[in-house]
């Protein structure tokens, strides 16, 4: 038996791999060995809880990393299929370290484990992930743990019901006026916590409408990553039928919560950030904590109307990188009582800084249901701005293209920084817009998010990011003024026509960022050129012009 590479699948948050290929029983026990030996045993646990999804290898994959675990003397509270946010409250309610297998929204093929340590708190790469993943590699490449005097215990226990009841104790729904809500659970976890959490709210104060609440972890419907819109339109068409108040759609562990309005119309994660903050800081200020000293945590990609929302509250907000690690250290830091990012993570100080879905998704239904309007219209004043979402670009080399997308911003009367990728702000006389450009830490990918104040602007500005991250001309628009793009006059753009096709010629921008004139008219050796501007005239020099290649 071939023994894998477990650095090939074991990244900087979780473990995610092929099933059996990669991940196994003899890799899982070999990582609940080491889990035990670097994280528990030295942090002074007297036991770890584990959990598992609803897919078919789960049972074996999370029994095998329990043994690994007992073998080191530790014992072992299985607490079977649970949401990952019901495994983050075990451990924190229990006081133990945990593991939690699933491979969230990936296709049914996956598998994966995510631990926390006693309290929920995060291991990553810099926080004891990478040891671990040295430790299970030594393990099976034959170098095997020293057996405690005494093997641990596996012990059984279901904590569904004071998971339920936690949540209800954080956002009170008793006298809020009644809800129809559809729920896609996308054959994942919520199909299994949704009944205990909603179903259980007092006077029914929440009607559910379910949609694929059979755990499934093959996933026959669709997807289980609802941040994918083609996941979503089976809840759109459900929750303008059932004519429901909105709609919650759940990923596969059901720690990540999407909303969908009246309308059918999403609600963007950046909004749910804006919304849910806001509540927790009127929650803060009405316990007598001033309104200044309550700080408010949001990564770098999230709208700036958070941001601005957190601020007309008087409260801090604290900026900082993409990922879970980040914004959960970083909240610690802070004394955070709420965490957002654009991928629908919310975090929450009384939850012990982990995430959780179901409470974000409590909190918006108590948002609705306090107010006598819409769900459109309670989430209209967090939607100010028009985004792009998150683009991808496959690029032969990502740092080329950041750099060339750096020395076009250079140029111009921007703000730059640097917290996590590229960020780019627009000044105070130009459109309000700002981007970020972040490489993928796996592949030569490059992930684009822009945002502006209106959508011709956030066009404009995305596309034109876009011509330099591919190296592809630029298309005209009628806002080319919003980038300060150098242009060629009129009547010198007409004199540099072709005579014979009069084909038009093609505004660009270089791979170093600078305008450029291209041709696209082939001289008479079959080539395409394209000539540098310089303060709006083309340098119509040969040997200084780039050939483009189809």
């Amino acid at each position: 038996m071939s023994t894998p590479t477990l650095s090939d699948f074991i990244k900087a948050y979780d473990v995610r791999g092929l099933v059996p290929q990669q991940l196994d029983a003899r890799v899982a026990r070999a990582i609940g060995s080491a889990f035990a030996s670097i994280v528990a045993v030295p942090d002074g646990a007297r036991g770890i809880v584990v959990g598992y999804d609803m897919r078919p290898s789960s049972p074996e994959l999370s029994r095998a990393f329990a043994q690994g675990v007992t073998e080191l003397g530790l014992d072992v509270t299985l607490i079977g299929l649970c949401s990952t946010d019901g495994l983050y409250y075990a451990s924190g309610a229990l006081d133990l370290p945990g593991a939690m297998f699933t491979a969230s929204h990936n296709p049914a093929q996956y598998n994966g484990i995510k631990l926390c340590r006693a309290g929920a708190r995060p291991v990553g790469q810099d926080s004891g992930l990478a040891q671990i993943t040295e430790r299970a590699q030594e393990i099976l490449d034959g170098q095997l743990p020293t057996p405690a005097p005494t093997t641990g215990m596996i012990a059984e226990r279901d904590v569904l019901g004071d998971y339920a009841a936690f949540l209800h104790g954080l956002v009170d729904l008793s006298t809020a006026r009644p809800l129809k809500v559809v729920v896609d659970a996308g054959n994942g976890m919520a199909g299994h916590t949704v009944p205990a959490v909603l179903g259980a709210l007092p006077g029914g104060a929440v009607e559910v409408v379910p949609l694929y609440f059979e755990l499934d972890g093959t996933f026959p419907n669709h997807e289980a990553n609802p941040l994918v819109p083609e996941n979503l339109r089976d809840l759109q068409t459900a929750v303008v039928e059932h004519g429901a108040d909105l709609g919650l759609a759940f990923d596969g562990d059901a720690d990540r919560c999407f909303v969908v309005d009246e309308r059918g119309e999403p609600v963007s994660p950046s909004a749910i950030t804006a919304l849910v903050a806001k509540r927790e800081i009127a929650k803060e200020v009405a316990r007598g904590v001033e309104a200044a000293h309550v700080a408010i945590v949001y990564n770098v990609i999230s709208s700036h109307v958070v941001r601005e929302i957190v601020a007309e509250a008087g409260a801090r907000g604290v900026r900082t990188r993409v990922g879970h690690s980040f914004i959960k250290s970083e909240m610690a830091r802070a004394g955070a009582v709420f965490g957002g990012e654009h991928s629908a993570h919310y975090y929450f100080r009384d939850f012990w800084f982990a995430d959780t879905g179901m409470l974000a998704a409590l909190h918006v239904l108590a948002a609705v249901a306090e107010q006598d309007a819409p769900a459109s219209q309670v989430a209209a004043p967090f939607a100010r701005y028009s985004a792009s979402g998150e683009i991808n670009s496959t690029v032969p080399c990502a740092q080329t293209a950041t750099d060339a997308v750096r020395a076009w911003a250079n140029g111009r009367q921007v703000d730059i920084d640097e917290l996590d990728g590229l960020t780019v702000e627009s000044g105070e006389d130009g459109p309000t817009w700002w981007f970020n450009l972040r490489s993928s830490n796996t592949e030569p990918l490059l992930r684009l998010n822009v945002e502006a104040a209106d959508e011709e602007t956030m066009v404009v500005v995305r596309d034109q990011i876009l011509a330099i991250i591919r190296n592809q001309p630029l298309k005209q628009t009628t806002k080319e003024s919003a980038m300060s793009t150098p242009t060629i006059e009129p009547w010198l753009r007409e004199i540099l026509r072709c005579p014979v096709t009069k084909q038009e010629l093609v505004d660009g921008v270089g791979p170093d960022g600078v305008p450029e004139l291209q041709a696209l008219v082939p001289d008479a050796g079959g080539v395409r050129r394209a000539y540098r501007v310089e303060d709006g005239i083309p340098v119509l020099l040969v040997d200084e012009a780039r050939i483009l290649t189809d």
